[in-house]
């Protein structure tokens, strides 16, 4: 067994024994390998480092009861890398080559699976990214698509209890550009309002619609989601939102577990006060409780900034019972590891 304190894990990169490798060259993937090395050797001429041709995705993997390994809802993941891909022209990615890396790389790495009960789990990262010697402003004429994991606890310090976001100045991505896709600058961009927020005691800043700053689009990189007085489940709508596969999980369970009217809509900042509970979802972030937002020098508080509110505490619990495998899940979204 490996030498790691579960309960005491941040989100934070612990190098693990293997990772999966492949390269695109001359129109095709390759098999791809599993490789001890965690450094990736590139070109300096690479499109990724000059112009940002690159995409990646976020997945976790979940230790059971029963010592068993689940992937939660794989397929999605699989697809959207090629959402990201299609946007910056990057090659098409065959879905059961990326699961099956997926796998591999769970399998091969098993022993750095948190136990059950812990509440850690296995993160995992694939990406694609545009390497060769090139130097304009072109698609690279080779790729490589990895993937690499390592044990995580919770995204935000405080776990599962409320914290505080204030409304930035900044837009997160021009509202026909890349923020439907899930592309390194979208993040690199959201450094500096991070950071500001963070100076100021908050978890994270909220950005608004780029195109009228009205409306609340995502929350840091994750997205936002509130529970109405009279018991609707609303997160927001645009084509600037990237679209996460733990709203839309949410979304289903709202309506198909609890009997909720489930919502992509608009949430003005104007309209706050019909919610009486907030949250940010998303795989690193799972479901973490807003407690209050700063607007200006208006705070608005939802259900408490100490307690979580019964409605987000039943949807956490039903999408963490599936992801664990305490709870049956809908068809077709865990996917086995074996090793």
């Amino acid at each position: 067994m490996v030498d790691i304190k579960w309960d005491e894990l941040g989100f934070s990169y612990i190098k693990t024994p293997l990772r999966y490798l492949s390269y695109w060259k001359d129109g095709s993937w390759d098999d791809g390998i599993m490789t001890e090395d965690n450094q990736l050797h590139i070109s300096e001429g690479s499109p990724a480092i000059h112009y940002g041709q690159q995409c990646f995705e976020g997945l976790k993997a979940y230790r059971t009861n029963d010592g068993t390994i689940n992937l939660f809802r794989v397929e999605e993941n699989a697809k959207r890398i090629n959402q990201s891909g299609r946007r910056l022209m990057i090659p098409h990615m065959p879905e059961d080559k990326f699961i099956d890396a997926v796998k591999k790389v769970v399998a091969a790495n098993h022993e750095y699976v948190p136990p059950y009960g812990s509440g850690g789990t296995l993160y995992l990262r694939p990406i694609i990214i545009g390497v060769g010697d090139s130097i304009g402003v072109a698609p690279a004429q080779e790729y490589i698509f990895t993937v690499f994991c390592m044990p995580v606890g919770p995204y935000f310090k405080g776990g599962m209890k409320p914290t505080n976001f204030v409304i930035s100045d900044y837009d997160r991505a021009a509202p026909a550009g890349t923020g439907a896709v899930k592309v390194g600058g979208n993040y690199a961009a959201s450094l500096l309002p991070g950071t500001e927020a963070k100076e100021r005691l908050f978890s994270d800043c909220i950005y608004l619609d780029p195109a009228t700053h009205t409306k609340i689009e995502e929350v840091g990189a994750a997205n936002f989601f509130g529970i109405t007085k009279d018991n609707r489940f609303i997160t927001p709508i645009s084509p600037s939102i990237l679209p996460s596969i733990t709203k839309y999980s949410l979304l289903y369970l709202a309506k198909e577990r609890l009997g909720m009217e489930a919502i992509e809509g608009d949430c003005y900042l104007t309209e706050l006060d019909q919610f009486s509970e907030a949250g940010a979802c998303g795989t690193a972030a799972v479901i973490s409780p807003i407690g209050g937002i700063q607007l200006e020098e208006d705070f608005h508080v939802f259900y408490s900034e100490i307690e979580v509110g019964p409605v987000t505490k039943r949807l956490y619990d039903e999408l963490t019972g599936i992801q664990f495998g305490d709870i049956e899940a809908p068809k077709g979204w865990i996917t086995k590891v074996e090793w």
